[in-house]
């Protein structure tokens, strides 16, 4: 008897230990207090968004293209499943994917593609000129890179990560390619609490 009693002495301090560890994020940590660059880009409705008109939510950030054979339609499936998880909290989280390939995404193609995941994740696009001012910004690579013998004619080369921008408009957190889904729901519903 005094042995189970130890043992549940010691389970109950380990779960209370356990309960006093500082939460550790899955994604890759900015410093604190980097303000995400504002931009404003266009949506597949051919309406302005602007960065900024987000505060108050969770922003996720994913830079693809619709004729991607890989990566974009793994991550978008990802999302897909962040956002379900989700559940009523989905109003406070936004997803967006940026076109890399303005050229090809056109508003119709992108958004058809985005709806095809998640009917809350908001497609932008935009001028290439607007476009690369926010892959400056956020440190975003992409290029074209031609196919021979192919009717594609070229491919796009492209930073694959997913960045988390905060309900005060920071950059909190990045995610690379391959983050299991489950680590940035759980880092978003945290951030959400």
């Amino acid at each position: 008897m005094l042995g189970k009693m130890r043992l549940l002495f010691w389970l109950g301090l380990a779960l209370l230990l356990a309960a006093c560890q500082p939460y550790t994020f899955k994604g890759t940590e900015y410093p604190e207090g980097i303000s995400a660059e504002d931009f404003t880009l266009t949506t597949t409705e051919g309406q302005p968004f602007r960065l900024s008109d987000q505060r108050g939510k969770i922003v996720l950030m994913f830079f693809g293209f619709t004729s991607c054979p890989d990566v974009c339609p793994t991550t978008l499936d990802e999302a897909k499943r962040i956002m379900e998880g989700l559940g009523d909290e989905t109003e406070n989280v936004q997803f967006v994917f940026i076109t890399v390939d303005p050229e090809r995404d056109t508003p119709e193609r992108l958004g058809q593609y985005v709806s095809n995941f998640h009917p809350e994740i908001i497609g932008l696009t935009g001028t290439s000129e607007e476009l690369q001012t926010v892959f400056d910004a956020y440190g975003i690579y992409a290029a074209k890179v031609a196919l021979k013998d192919s009717a594609a004619a070229y491919t796009m080369e492209h930073t694959a990560r997913v960045f988390l921008v905060d309900q005060d408009g920071r950059l909190r957190l990045s995610y690379a390619f391959g983050t299991p889904d489950e680590d940035i729901l759980q880092d978003v519903q945290y951030l959400l609490d």
